[in-house]
């Protein structure tokens, strides 16, 4: 398992330089009705206009480092902050890295609000349209901001728990190639290459105490 991650991850990076969307399709399968219910409620819960971070000074270098970043994709400043806010709020409380996530819809849609993949697949994070009849009501709009990362946070976490962890499977089920390398190491390459970070004040924390002995 550790030797077949660490060749995934030194392929990823590669495989990042595409720049390619490579929206694909979670398959329908049936749920347990405690993994159903466990689902409703999570997506059911209270939205947060903040992101989860604790300190507004870590919030503030993620959103602008991140913000740098994003420009590319999203030109308009507020709708990127939105974006970024977010999709941090939503992918932690689903116990996802928002870094991954980044990655994810990097490739999933290239971070076009309004994709639509040849399958039906919408949104952000390419979410299958019978997610809502699952879990949610007919009433969810896919191509809303909060649903879409929401759902999407969601199913990927649902695919980790149903893998017993391994990231590599669970990617593949939310793109629909189970045991197929390609799509994997595009989200990991995606990941790791542009979105990868290390919180500043982290590191300025250590070197005080050092300093202070």
């Amino acid at each position: 398992m550790a030797k077949r991650f660490h060749r995934w991850i030194v392929g990823a990076a590669l495989a990042a330089t595409a720049g390619v969307a490579l929206a694909g399709a979670q398959k329908e399968e049936a749920l347990s009705a405690s993994v159903r219910a466990s689902l409703q409620k999570a997506l059911a819960d209270t939205p947060v206009t903040r992101t989860a971070f604790q300190n507004r000074a870590d919030e503030a270098a993620w959103l602008g480092e991140m913000s740098r970043r994003l420009a590319r994709h999203i030109p308009d400043e507020a709708e990127r902050l939105e974006f970024l806010t977010t999709l941090h709020w939503e992918a932690s409380r689903a116990g996802v890295d928002p870094q991954l996530m980044l990655g994810l819809i990097q490739v999933e849609s290239g971070f076009r609000k309004y994709a639509v993949s040849p399958v039906g697949a919408r949104g952000y994070t390419q979410v299958m349209p019978f997610w809502t009849r699952l879990i949610g009501t007919p009433e969810h709009n896919l191509f809303q901001l909060r649903t879409n990362l929401r759902y999407g946070a969601l199913i990927l976490r649902h695919y980790i728990d149903i893998e017993r962890g391994d990231l590599y499977r669970a990617l593949g089920r939310y793109n629909g190639s189970l045991g197929r390398p390609e799509y994997p190491t595009m989200v990991v390459g995606a990941w790791k290459k542009f979105w990868d970070y290390t919180p500043p004040t982290r590191s300025a924390s250590v070197a005080g105490r050092s300093r202070g002995g």
